[in-house]
């Protein structure tokens, strides 16, 4: 970071900026997100990173500090490390919905709670970051444990069936509950209310406890699947915040049509087994960027078209059916 530390200070500058317009501009008043908005949020997030990615491929060299390598092949990166941390973030939208109507979260208050969790979200996997380069950078041989791990991971997401988180099973929320009161009603978009006996949370804080938690369980598949791409910090981080920030607007966007991309899980552990598989083999084959980016692509576009063509049969339709 110490060649590079002003692109690092500027970046975080802009994060801050979007965050601040977001929450005191376009969301000062608690409202529902509507689909054309959400879209043009999601639209306007895409069209940042490729903008950013752009940027990257001018002045790559100054923004990581690392001349050995062409500007293209460090876009190429920024790209594909993009690509997969957007379509893991996708599996977070399953699970956010759920959480969201488990808990009966009113609409007008999902976007703060996403707001905020999304904040926590963007530390973590900071931190996750750092951990994870430092660790790779001393012991070479990790590699292969991060390998075998995306591996088993994607192994198990492919006979996987429904969302892998139950809030009724949450030992985080049976913690929180233990240490802190809770209110039964939400207080309209507030996480904290003083009663004349003291502070107590509400229901939307616990909503946004979950949130968090399983953001942390999410960045310990996505970020070791990014670092199989690229071990450049700031490409890291910046191809995590983008797909992170864009993940508010891309959950209003498709939070309808969730179902329909029921393929879209069998896409997501392709694509963790074949990056797993990436860092094992990468010391005796190091799979070039481009391969990479061209299979991630292929096999989301397959998994998105393959829903769309085989659309998901409800019970009600196999009753009428039969």
């Amino acid at each position: 970071m110490a060649g590079n530390w002003l692109f690092w200070v500027l970046f975080n500058g802009f994060v801050v900026a979007m965050l601040l317009l977001d929450l005191g501009v376009f969301h000062r008043k608690a409202h529902v997100v509507r689909f054309r908005e959400a879209l043009t949020w999601t639209v306007v997030w895409i069209a940042l990173a490729g903008t950013f990615a752009v940027l990257v491929y001018f002045y790559g060299h100054h923004m990581t500090g690392d001349w050995k390598r062409a500007n293209s092949e460090l876009a190429l990166e920024f790209l594909t490390g993009y690509l997969i941390e957007e379509s893991l973030s996708v599996d977070n939208l399953f699970i956010f919905l759920l959480i969201f109507r488990h808990f009966a979260v009113p609409k007008q208050n999902q976007h703060k709670v996403l707001f905020w969790g999304i904040l926590g979200a963007l530390i973590m996997r900071a931190i996750f970051i750092a951990a994870g380069v430092t660790l790779i950078r001393r012991f070479e041989w990790i590699i292969y444990l991060f390998g075998a791990f995306l591996v088993y991971t994607g192994l198990t997401l492919m006979f996987q069936h429904g969302a892998s988180v139950n809030p009724k099973d949450s030992r985080v929320l049976r913690w929180f509950r233990k240490v802190v009161r809770v209110t039964h009603d939400y207080e309209s978009d507030r996480f904290l209310v003083r009663r004349p006996d003291g502070w107590f949370a509400t229901p939307l804080m616990l909503v946004l406890v979950l949130v968090e938690s399983t953001d942390v369980l999410f960045a310990t598949d996505s970020i070791p699947a990014v670092l199989a791409v690229t071990r450049d910090p700031f490409i890291v981080y910046t191809s995590n915040v983008f797909a992170v920030l864009g993940l508010r607007s891309l959950y209003f966007a498709l939070a309808g049509m969730m179902d329909l991309f029921h393929y879209l899980h069998y896409g997501l552990a392709v694509i963790l087994m074949f990056i797993g598989a990436k860092m094992l083999v990468s010391h005796y084959y190091p799979v070039p960027i481009h391969v990479a980016l061209s299979v991630v692509a292929g096999v989301l576009a397959v998994s998105i078209a393959a829903s769309l063509v085989f659309p998901k049969k409800h019970a009600n339709d196999a009753a009428s059916a039969s």
